[in-house]
């Protein structure tokens, strides 16, 4: 597996095309999609379109409809253990969160629900998994 590198540290001979996160989302989309016969709660993922750029406009009907900065990517709202559901934030390989995101995930944890930065589809399906069979450590 090749070592990605940030954008800001990288010269040409060390280039790594990086998936963007909206696309690893879909694949982690695709694969819940999938996975419903052995984990059938999955259908109840859902993504918060909080993020992404909107004409001004536009985004002034969604700040006017609730829109927050910083809500997590993901919601899975099925109890487990002592969580009361599963929020995830994605990134990609090289992504970071927002002040607003590390907000929004410490409120969430501490009003009992599991939450997690996933970078990349295959974190993000691993998180799922061990939350959804009573694994997961916050």
């Amino acid at each position: 597996m090749k070592r990605v590198i940030p954008a800001r540290r990288r010269t040409a001979a060390h280039a790594v095309y990086v998936v963007p996160e909206d696309a690893e989302q879909a694949h982690l989309i695709r694969w819940a999609r999938l996975a419903q016969p052995t984990y059938p709660e999955l259908a109840r993922l859902f993504h918060i379109p909080n993020g992404g750029h909107r004409n001004k406009i536009v985004a002034a009907k969604l700040v006017g409809q609730g829109v927050r900065p910083g809500v997590p990517d993901l919601c899975l709202p099925v109890p487990r253990e002592t969580f009361h559901g599963l929020w995830i934030e994605m990134k990609s390989m090289t992504g970071r969160t927002s002040p607003e995101q590390r907000d929004w995930l410490a409120f969430l944890a501490a009003q009992g629900y599991a939450t997690a930065v996933c970078k990349g589809w295959d974190a993000a399906r691993e998180t799922i998994i061990s939350y959804l069979e009573g694994r997961f450590i916050q």
